[in-house]
């Protein structure tokens, strides 16, 4: 039987996710396309199960909302998943190109470099608000990831002569090496110093 291979170029074949705590929500099961359709949306716990490329192009169709801002339009790939999976797939043959790796695992260390252990919340005692520290749910930590390397991405290249896929190739790259260039990597570290001050 032959093996499948993502967009029919990459194999996940020795891919390993390193982290523990994202071993169960890191799909890289690959997928010749990556698009279910929605198949398994409602589902408790579906988008665990869903390739981690597919997720990626997902967050890639909504890079406008930041809370409840719609900061930037993105109604030119809105819902246009099959761009989306193009500007991915450009993305990561620039990673391959650049670090000569599987652009799979490049994909799978940025998030896990870039996905955050805590974060701050506020809670309310008597009318007084005070923020509290709190561990980051595994699934959460994914999309939070994944959420800030597209932003991050979509802002070097919103009315910039730079290239979305230019744009999400340098992020990932960037979370890959840890770098402080990665928005991602910045976020996080920025919400994990807010935690430690909130102890």
């Amino acid at each position: 039987m032959a093996e499948i291979k993502f967009f029919n170029r990459w194999t996940a074949d020795k891919v390993v996710v390193s982290d523990l705590g994202l071993v169960n929500y890191v799909t890289i099961a690959p997928k010749i396309l990556p698009k279910t359709g929605a198949r398994y949306a409602g589902n408790r716990f579906h988008k665990s199960y869903t390739f981690i490329v597919e997720r990626l192009a997902a967050k890639l169709m909504v890079s406008g909302h930041k809370a409840k801002k719609h900061f930037m339009s993105s109604g030119h790939n809105t819902g246009k998943k099959t761009l989306a999976l193009k500007i991915i797939e450009n993305a990561l043959a620039k990673c391959e190109q650049k670090l000569k790796q599987n652009p799979l695992q490049i994909l799978v260390k940025a998030v896990e470099n870039a996905a955050p252990r805590e974060e701050v919340i506020a809670i309310e005692y008597g009318g007084a608000r005070y923020p509290k520290a709190v561990d980051v749910a595994p699934q959460r930590r994914v999309d939070i990831a994944l959420r800030y390397m597209t932003q991050g991405a979509y802002i070097k290249s919103f009315n910039k002569r730079t290239k979305i896929e230019d744009a999400l190739a340098d992020e990932i790259i960037s979370a890959y090496q840890c770098s402080g260039k990665s928005a991602a990597v910045a976020k996080k570290r920025d919400l994990e110093r807010q935690a430690a001050s909130s102890k």
